[in-house]
C-alpha cells in the first residue's frame, strides 16, 4: 500500500483529490496538511511513501517545504502540484529533488499512475512541461555543457551508457533491453550514479544528461523515466 500526503491550502481541493485516490488500488490518503509548515510536520508524523504538494500556499510555500522534506533521514518522493506550470517553479522544484511534476488538471487515472510510478522510484512530468524542459535543455550554452560533462566523467562506462539511455526518457525495461541487461542491474547501475553525482532521483540525472548534451532531445516524447 502506498502511503499518501495531500497538502493544499485549499480544503475543496483535497477534498477532491482523496475522492479521486480513495478508489484508486494500492493508494492510502494517510493525512493532510494546508500549508508547508504542516506538510513538514505531517511527513514526521505520517511517515508517508508520496506527497502530493501544491506549489503556492501562504506561508511557507510548496518549494520551500519541499526542500525541507527532502532534508529528512528517510525523506518521501514529492509531486508537486499546480494550476500555472511556471518554468522557475519547475526548475526549482526539479532541482530540489521533486520526482513529478502536474498541472491540476491531470486526469485521476494519471494522477494515480504518477503516484505509483514515483512510490517505485520512478518520475513523472506533465507532457508540456517535459516538452517545454527539452526546448531549454536543447540550447545550453557549451560552458554549461563543458561543467557537466565533468561532473559526469566520474561514472564507469556502463554507468555511462545506462544515464544516456535514461536521459533520452527510455524506462527500466527500455534501458534493459537495449544494453542487454536485466531491469535489477539498471536500477543498480542509477543508484550507483546517483551516488557518485550526489543526486536523489532519476529527473536530476537526466537533467544533468541534458546538458551535457546526452541523449536526443528530438527523440524523446516520454513524459516519465520510470
Amino acid at each position: 500500500m502506498i502511503r499518501v500526503l495531500i497538502v493544499d491550502d485549499e480544503a475543496l481541493v483535497r477534498a477532491g483529490l482523496r475522492m479521486i485516490l480513495g478508489p484508486a488500488e494500492g493508494i492510502e490518503v494517510v493525512g493532510e496538511a494546508a500549508d508547508g509548515s504542516g506538510a513538514v510536520a505531517a511527513v514526521a508524523g505520517h511517515r508517508p511513501d508520496v506527497v502530493l504538494m501544491d506549489v503556492r500556499m501562504p506561508g511557507m510555500d510548496g518549494l520551500t517545504a519541499l526542500k525541507e522534506v527532502r532534508r529528512a533521514a528517510h525523506p518521501p518522493h514529492v509531486v508537486m502540484l499546480t494550476t500555472f506550470d511556471l518554468d522557475d517553479h519547475v526548475h526549482t522544484a526539479l532541482r530540489h529533488g521533486a520526482a513529478g511534476f502536474l498541472l491540476k488538471d491531470t486526469s485521476p487515472r494519471d494522477l494515480a499512475a504518477a503516484i505509483r510510478t514515483v512510490a517505485e522510484g520512478g518520475a513523472m512530468l506533465a507532457p508540456r512541461v517535459t516538452k517545454r524542459l527539452i526546448d531549454v535543455f536543447a540550447g545550453l550554452e557549451s560552458a554549461d555543457a563543458v561543467r557537466a560533462r565533468e561532473r559526469l566523467s566520474v561514472l564507469t562506462g556502463r554507468e555511462e551508457e545506462v544515464v544516456r539511455a535514461l536521459a533520452r526518457g527510455l524506462p527500466n525495461a527500455g534501458i534493459g533491453r537495449e544494453l542487454a541487461m536485466g531491469e535489477s542491474t539498471v536500477k543498480a547501475h542509477v543508484s550507483n550514479a546517483l551516488a557518485k553525482l550526489g543526486l536523489s532521483n532519476r529527473v536530476q540525472v537526466a537533467l544533468l544528461a541534458r546538458d551535457a548534451g546526452w541523449g536526443r532531445a528530438d527523440g524523446c516524447t516520454a513524459a516519465t523515466w520510470g
